[in-house]
């Protein structure tokens, strides 16, 4: 016997109605019927009579509702108590930036939660990435995206993460009230790796407006980045949650300088067939 006609059996008696029971289920109302004839069948017993416009559950109706209650409530405990034994692992693909400032608190929070679960947290380059949730070597990814680059997966919309102009604290742009992409021509930039994102983003909006810019240094990660800047060296773009500390200390500043097509989103990325787990949904819910 299905477990769902189980469900389907609450619901009905929840409402006193297949009609409502199948609108909240999502099933045509044949189905729903259908359902309850199978599970009376096998029972030998009618579980609902009507009752004016109405249903009621009969005696035997009342019965199998509390015994169906402890039945689906078991049932779900089940398959938690399963997924935390069998699946064992959360596989969580992101980049660098993300993995060292953003994920620790949200990881330790979900661990708090499940301790026997094991947080397996990859950092890579964006298009591995996508591949490996694409192939389901990683459960979930987690980048800077500001649209879908792979029609398969969901993307699902975390926040904006604001991307801010940095420089060491005497360079001399710091001193100016407004930069413009102007400013921007000639100054060496310290860049991250030419697969990052964001650089990419940069790059296009500098040639599309014709902005002959240098790079003087090119680095694998944030943390280089601002030892970098902190010695006077450049002017760099990054994320902001990666320069947070260095902003609060006065080690570096941020410059004043926006543009339309310089922005990025904070991007969940699943495949659509993934089986959530209770785990995974909570690791969710939480980054929500």
């Amino acid at each position: 016997m299905d477990i769902t006609y189980f469900q389907t059996f609450r619901e009905v008696a929840a409402h006193n109605s297949f009609t409502k029971a199948a609108y909240e289920l999502g099933y045509a109302q044949s189905s729903v019927t259908m359902q309850i004839q199978k599970l009376e069948k096998l029972y030998e017993v009618k579980l609902f009579e009507r009752y004016g416009k109405g249903l009621r559950l009969t005696n035997a109706g009342e019965e199998l509702l509390r015994i169906a209650a402890q039945m689906l409530d078991l049932f779900q405990q089940s398959k938690e108590r399963l997924n935390i034994l069998e699946g064992g692992t959360l596989s969580i693909g992101t980049i660098d930036s993300l993995a060292s400032y953003y994920l620790p608190s949200f990881i330790q929070n979900i661990r708090q939660k499940y301790p026997t679960m094991n947080i397996r947290l990859q950092p890579d380059h964006e298009p591995l990435i996508i591949g490996k949730v694409r192939e389901g070597e990683f459960d979930i990814g987690l980048l800077f995206e500001n649209k879908p680059s792979d029609s398969i997966l969901r993307y699902l919309k975390i926040r904006e993460e604001p991307l801010v102009l940095i420089a060491n604290k005497n360079h001399p742009f710091s001193t100016l009230q407004t930069i413009t992409l102007d400013h921007l021509a000639e100054v060496d930039w310290i860049m991250p790796e030419a697969s990052c994102n964001y650089r990419i983003m940069l790059e296009r909006v500098l040639r599309e407006n014709n902005i002959n810019y240098k790079v003087g240094l090119e680095l694998g990660n944030p943390e280089a980045i601002k030892r970098c800047l902190m010695t006077g060296f450049g002017i760099s773009l990054l994320p902001r949650i990666t320069v947070l500390d260095e902003i609060q200390r006065g080690d570096i500043v941020v410059l004043p300088f926006a543009h339309q097509d310089i922005r990025l989103d904070l991007q969940l990325i699943i495949h659509p067939k993934k089986w959530i787990s209770r785990v995974l949904k909570d690791f969710m819910e939480l980054l929500h």
